[in-house]
């Protein structure tokens, strides 16, 4: 958190209200949250707001003076928030840089991050193309199909591994990779490239769906989220599986959601995600290992 949607939910926020206002001031609480630019910030001073965009995980805010244009760049990581100044939070000690703004709707934009997994970065045009080539692949919410099947095609990585990795594909993390999985009936650990076309041209859509679905309903308010405005996101009621290991699955097939330790947690149903590939080297031994493994697949690293 926060991902994609929060991502989204902020730079729509901020583009209502912001674009056109003034920068009168900015204020760094630490300058180790600024990555990159840190000297160029008496710039800011003065800009106009001209626009918001996301880039993957990220915020855009485009700035201009006297005919020159720059960019911050807001990484949200893990804990990151883009705030409004009338939005509390549990621990305003945590803010870490402020906007001030007037001749617009809100008087400030305020970066709060508590562990400080993501940063600021505040570039010029060279410095947005080197910041985005580096870090972004495809848009799931424009990737197309046709690019999207190719992408799994290519690559013997696990598809969940796979959809959150950013230089891949630019956006999702573990919160909506197992949601899209599980109503795509694919296994957390599937080898990519061995997912057939229809499974793959399926988790397109799904992909999709879950994002626009989850955009409209304000992202996930998971642990300390909310939108620049202090409105939490309601799609954390419409989750399936994320965070519900032990409870059935909501398929009715009589299975509960596993959850299985890795980098990031994965919670699926060991039923309706079996793990699929070609038939090679099947035993009981392997079996009492690894029970949701189906027959079919072709045991890659198992027992490595």
């Amino acid at each position: 958190m926060p991902e994609l949607p929060e991502a989204e939910v902020a730079a729509r926020q901020l583009r209502e209200r912001v674009v056109g206002a003034q920068v009168s001031d900015c204020w760094v609480g630490r300058e180790d949250i600024v990555r990159e630019g840190l000297s160029s910030l008496e710039w800011f001073r003065r800009a106009t707001i001209t626009g918001v965009e996301r880039r993957g995980k990220s915020v855009i805010i485009t700035f201009i003076r006297a005919e020159e244009i720059k960019f911050l760049a807001a990484e949200l990581g893990m804990t990151g928030l883009l705030l409004f100044r009338n939005t509390l939070t549990k621990h305003p000690q945590h803010t870490h840089f402020i906007l001030r703004l007037e001749g617009g709707v809100e008087s400030e934009i305020r970066y709060w991050n508590p562990r400080r997994f993501g940063r600021l970065s505040l570039l010029d045009q060279a410095g947005l193309d080197r910041y985005t080539s580096r870090r972004f692949g495809p848009d799931p919410l424009v990737i197309s199909q046709k690019h999207f099947v190719q992408l799994l095609s290519s690559t013997r990585s696990r598809l969940k591994s796979l959809l959150m990795h950013q230089q891949a594909i630019a956006g999702i993390g573990n919160i909506y990779a197992n949601e899209m999985l599980f109503r795509a009936r694919l296994h957390p650990d599937q080898i990519a490239n061995q997912v057939k076309q229809k499974a793959a041209e399926r988790l397109h859509e799904i992909m999709g769906d879950v994002l626009r679905e989850a955009i409209n309903l304000g992202g996930s308010s998971v642990r300390d989220y909310f939108a620049p405005d202090g409105t939490e996101g309601q799609y954390k009621r419409r989750h399936l599986v994320y965070a519900k290991s032990g409870e059935p699955c909501p398929n009715d097939c009589g299975t509960m959601i596993k959850r299985s330790i890795g980098e990031r947690s994965s919670f699926y149903c060991p039923r309706c995600q079996r793990l699929r590939g070609p038939r090679l080297g099947y035993n009981r031994k392997v079996r009492a290992r690894y029970p949701d493994v189906s027959r079919e697949y072709k045991l890659i690293n198992c027992l490595q």
